[in-house]
């Protein structure tokens, strides 16, 4: 009995694909990892990237698996890729219901993480940088209550540049009254919801995938039984 080229060549496409995808997941995370532009108090609230790096190396090795298995006709390394990805689908599944389910307990650890670098006045400059940074993108000030977390002096960066955002006066000059933890857990909900749908989409070509790779074990298996 031979081997369907079809299945073998789809499961080849799609492992390619798989393949090609986890490069863009590393290279975009190790991009975000050694950015110096990037803010180290959204990048410290917000973990993750290394598990990134992690997931794309992951889908690499099982995509080069996948595809040697494929064109090789190798029932070990079909099996393998097969056993990953169920593995990984599984992960895939309990992250995202975490994640549906623990949404306030996230937004609860990022307030507690900002609350440790309060009063910001006592912090290194550098760190008074990325906040004073993060206050001009979110039209906020402060982390927690607000400008009162700079204590008397209030930095530029909270001026109320805009007229639509909430404004209060502080030492006589009008300056952003929502503390930036809101707009940093706005800006979490928002990545969570894209992070959700792109791993129900890598989900759903997990299936087809572990649905290509065991009828091509199969098929191997049975042609090998025909000529034995």
């Amino acid at each position: 009995m031979a081997v369907s080229k079809c299945i073998k060549y789809c499961l080849f496409f799609f492992n390619l694909l798989f393949w090609i995808s986890g490069c863009i997941i590393l290279g975009v995370s190790i991009y975000l990892k050694v950015d110096k532009d990037s803010s180290k108090i959204v990048g410290g609230s917000l973990p993750g990237v290394d598990l990134l790096i992690a997931i794309g190396v992951i889908i690499m090795v099982l995509g080069f698996l996948g595809c040697c298995g494929a064109i090789k006709e190798n029932k070990c390394m079909l099996m393998l890729f097969f056993i990953g990805l169920l593995l990984i689908f599984i992960l895939l599944l309990a992250a995202g219901i975490l994640g549906a389910v623990g949404e306030d307990k996230s937004t609860d650890f990022i307030k507690e993480q900002l609350n440790n670098l309060v009063p910001l006045a006592d912090q290194p400059e550098s760190t008074q940088t990325d906040i004073q940074a993060l206050e001009v993108e979110g039209k906020c000030c402060g982390l927690i209550k607000g400008p009162e977390d700079w204590g008397s002096q209030v930095p530029s960066s909270c001026n109320c540049n805009d007229t639509t955002a909430a404004c209060t006066t502080v030492g006589g000059k009008k300056v952003y009254s929502t503390p930036c933890a809101e707009f940093v857990t706005t800006l979490l909900k928002k990545n969570l919801t894209v992070a959700l749908g792109i791993a129900f989409g890598i989900a759903v070509l997990m299936l087809f995938g572990m649905i290509f790779s065991m009828v091509l074990y199969c098929q191997i298996g049975k042609a090998e039984t025909s000529t034995a």
